[in-house]
């Protein structure tokens, strides 16, 4: 599959991320709770999974695409366009959540209301400190690029990678809304943050370096426990079968 076919998925996969996942805490949140906030997001990496796993991977997660390529799963020359397409797709979410939003009755003011914006302290749904929400982060994300590593990995049975994939996020959201509005995430929290800009933009930073963290050690733990599936360079002749590792997330 192109380099280009493959960035439109993630453009397009992390746009539904945001719109479906975030839209579902601005627009619905009152109504379905944090219980089917958590499940909207699921089960928007759920249907991407089946619907764009077979051309880039379904990553739309920097953090993912981070721990994949540190557990030698991926090339890292395609980390870079990938983490871009995310962004940009985040980004267009965010604004097309934030169009629709707007048709509220009394309008919407998203540095008001946040836009399901990621933050901590005073910003944190139930006034977490920085200090616990970093560390959430860490581990959340780690735990979440661990079970898209077991799900993904040759030995797994990976028609079913997509539902334990989904499942795993709906169990994150459930731990952390209350404590960052759950990120594990970069570009599901960096489309928000640049429409509310001010403090979710300050904040930002941690919702970058946690997850990336966590992924980052997800991917070497990964490594260490399941070296055979680092992927080799290339070679004349047909691929052998650490060529043929599959980077579905």
């Amino acid at each position: 599959m192109s380099i280009g076919k493959k960035i439109i998925a993630e453009a397009v996969g992390t746009c539904w991320l945001v719109l479906g996942g975030v839209g579902s805490a601005v627009i619905a949140g009152d109504k379905i709770g944090n219980l089917g906030v958590a499940f909207a997001f699921g089960l928007t990496v759920l249907t991407m999974a089946y619907a764009f796993g077979h051309i880039s991977g379904a990553h739309l997660n920097p953090a993912v695409t981070v721990g994949l390529a540190a557990a030698g799963r991926f090339p890292r020359a395609e980390v870079l366009p990938y983490v871009v397409a995310q962004l940009i797709g985040g980004v267009v979410g965010a604004g097309l959540l934030l169009l629709v939003a707007r048709g509220m009755p009394g309008g919407y003011d998203p540095v008001a209301s946040g836009l399901g914006a990621n933050g901590y302290g005073a910003h944190s749904p139930a006034g977490y400190a920085a200090s616990s929400a970093f560390f959430v982060e860490v581990v959340l994300t780690f735990f979440f690029v661990v079970v898209i590593l077991g799900a993904t990995s040759k030995r797994a049975m990976n028609t079913f990678g997509g539902i334990a994939i989904g499942l795993c996020l709906t169990l994150i959201h459930l731990v952390d809304i209350p404590i960052t509005n759950a990120s594990v995430n970069p570009a599901r929290s960096t489309g928000p943050a640049l429409f509310v800009g001010g403090w979710a933009l300050a904040q930002l930073w941690m919702f970058w370096v946690a997850p990336l963290l966590g992924a980052a050690l997800a991917g070497l733990t990964a490594r260490a426990l399941e070296p055979d599936q680092v992927l080799r360079k290339a070679r004349p002749g047909p691929p052998g079968p650490a060529e043929q590792v599959p980077t579905r997330a």
